[in-house]
This record gives structure tokens, sequence and C-alpha cells, in this order.
């Protein structure tokens, strides 16, 4: 992955090749009746705090020949006041959260994992440009519009995208049902599959992002900011995923110690 990458472009009216929401956190009937109703072919389903055969297996249970839900994982590295998202797509085998970002950096490329940054220079919890530059040979894609963000922050990923030369995406980053379709990203060839998928994000393969408009996008963009309230309390955090019994804990029995050298909790 040591060979720049081009940038792909923004907003356009591409209707050919495959429409994929790039991540979202729910995934149920409800969930895939909307995405056909948005005309979508495929959806990344990365939910927090799940073990990675768990998302595997509820996103088999929910694909079919018309839409295609392909597993992920949102990792959460470092602890609560140095935390960094990053978005892991074709992994082997279960990663936790809570390690260093090195030391997640460092087990996502032993897996040749795909390496995606979603809501990047969003508040505190995803890369930055010093983040990009360091990890630039491993980032498969950046995203470019994400509905939580404010209009300068989408602004600022897209001009790093240009910068630095890296693939674009976008997401509905769909933690309520509503949100997703809200936001895609077509492929520029008919992908059939999540192998497929994930070759063309590997490979840069051309794509375009666009986003719905008008007052009810505005609306579904208001109501994911506002459960930003509830998912990053720390009150949340330290009840529910601190405990050290949590699945992607890694203390938990699951990993084996595998990760104690780099776990930060």
């Amino acid at each position: 992955m040591g060979t720049p990458k081009s940038n792909a472009g923004t907003r356009s009216g591409v209707t050919d090749g495959t429409r994929v929401d790039m991540h979202v956190k729910v995934l149920d009937d409800g969930v895939v009746t909307r995405a056909k109703a948005r005309d979508l072919d495929a959806l990344v389903y990365a939910p927090h705090f799940t073990r990675w055969p768990d998302v595997v297996d509820r996103a088999a249970a929910f694909s079919d020949d018309d839409l295609t839900v392909v597993p992920g994982r949102e990792l959460f590295t470092g602890d609560w006041r140095t935390r960094r998202h990053v978005l892991a797509l074709g992994l082997e085998r279960s990663v936790p959260d809570f390690l260093t970002l090195e030391g997640t950096m460092a087990e996502l490329a032993a897996q040749d994992a795909l390496v995606l940054v979603p809501h990047p220079g969003f508040l505190t919890v995803s890369f930055g440009r010093d983040h990009l530059e360091r990890y630039r040979d491993q980032v498969d894609a950046i995203e470019v519009y994400n509905p939580k963000h404010p209009p300068w922050d989408n602004s600022r990923a897209r001009r790093t995208a240009a910068d630095m030369g890296l693939p674009a995406f976008t997401s509905s980053y769909a933690h309520l049902r509503g949100t997703v379709g809200e936001c895609w990203t077509t492929f520029e060839a008919d992908l059939d599959g999540p192998a497929a998928l994930l070759g063309a994000v590997r490979d840069g393969l051309p794509r375009q992002v666009d986003h719905r408009r008008g007052p009810v996008h505005l609306f579904r963009r208001g109501a994911e900011f506002a459960h930003l309230g509830w998912e990053n309390s720390w009150r949340k955090f330290d009840r529910v995923y601190l405990s050290g019994t949590e699945p992607t804990h890694p203390g938990h029995v699951a990993y084996d110690g595998r990760f104690d050298d780099v776990r930060v909790y």
C-alpha cells in the first residue's frame, strides 16, 4: 500500500456502479428495508464494542441478493483522553479496543486489513493531519463528508484528502435507523459481494461521494449530533466499557493476554 492513491471526487450524479453506505452502527430488518428504499447496494456494518465473529455473523444474516452487508470494526484506540477511531475492514481475527494507536495499527498491518479514517479531525476522536501523515502508507481512504460534522470539518476533510492524494468515502455513520442511506459512496464498477468491495477500496477504484439535501437531511444530521451527548459521555464509557468483561476489552478472556503489552486499560 505504499503507492500513492489518487483522490476520488465528491458530489456527483453517478447512478451506475455500486452504491454503498460505508459505515452504519445499526442493523435489523428495518435498516435493510430502508437501505433498499434508498437504492443502496451495500452497507458496511461496524458496531461499537462487538467482537469480530459476531459482526461477521450478523452481517451475513442480513445480506441477500439485493443488499450486501460487509462487516467492519470501528476500533477505539488510546484512553479516554487520547482516543482515536479507526475503521477496519477485512480482519482475519478479533482486535480489541483500548490499545495504543501504535499497537492497533501494527495489528492491522499484520493482518493486512483495510484501514479507513472516519470523521477525520472531529473533536478529539479521530485522526488529525499528523496521524494521517504518520500512517499515510497504511490508510486506504478518508471520510470527506460525515453528517455529524459541521460544514468546516467536512471542508477540511476534503482539502486533506486532496492534498494527500487519499481516496475519499462518505457514510451516514448512522447510530439511528432513520439516518441510513443519507450519504453514500458510489464505486464506478459493479461489485458483487464483500470481497469485491474490499478489493475496490484497497485498489483505490474510482468512486464518487454524495448525500441527501434539504430540511429532512438537516434534521437527520441534528438528531445524530444530539446522540453524541450519550454516546461520548464519561459516565456511559466508565460504567459500560471499562469493566474488563466487555467483549472488546483487551482484558477479556477471549484475547488470552495477547495484547497486554499495548493495552491502555
